[in-house]
């Protein structure tokens, strides 16, 4: 069993900044590749970032290419999504994720086997 912990997020003006992270519990955390998802009111689930299990190969969604950077640190256990020039747009409940031994369909959420509970980011205009 894996718990996936979420922080960081918060309200911003546009142009901004916000790093999240996410703390797994769970021993074997290279085992894992990582994503993060949001999710906008009355939206799908939608892929942000993921990043495969030593980190070499990282992934994004169109809309935030350029923007935001997804790294991890398997010696503490964390994945970070480091967000720049921030949007009203990107407003949503982010959501880590882990899928164990990794997927090539890294982009679909229902490759993933472990969720957070989502942390909130607000990107005022």
């Amino acid at each position: 069993q894996v718990q996936l912990v979420e922080s960081g997020g918060g309200l911003v003006q546009a142009g901004g900044s916000l790093r999240l992270s996410c703390a797994a519990s769970v021993r074997t955390f290279v085992h894992y590749a990582m994503a993060w998802f949001r999710q906008a009111p009355g939206k799908e689930r939608d892929f942000v970032a993921a990043i495969n299990w030593s980190g070499a190969n990282s992934y994004y969604g169109d809309s935030v290419k350029g923007r935001f950077i997804i790294s991890r640190d398997n010696g503490k256990n964390t994945v970070d999504l480091r967000m720049n020039s921030l949007k009203p747009e990107d407003t949503a409940v982010y959501y880590c994720a882990a899928v164990f031994g990794g997927t090539t369909r890294y982009y679909q959420s229902n490759e993933y086997d472990y969720w957070g509970q989502g942390t909130q980011v607000t990107v005022s205009s």
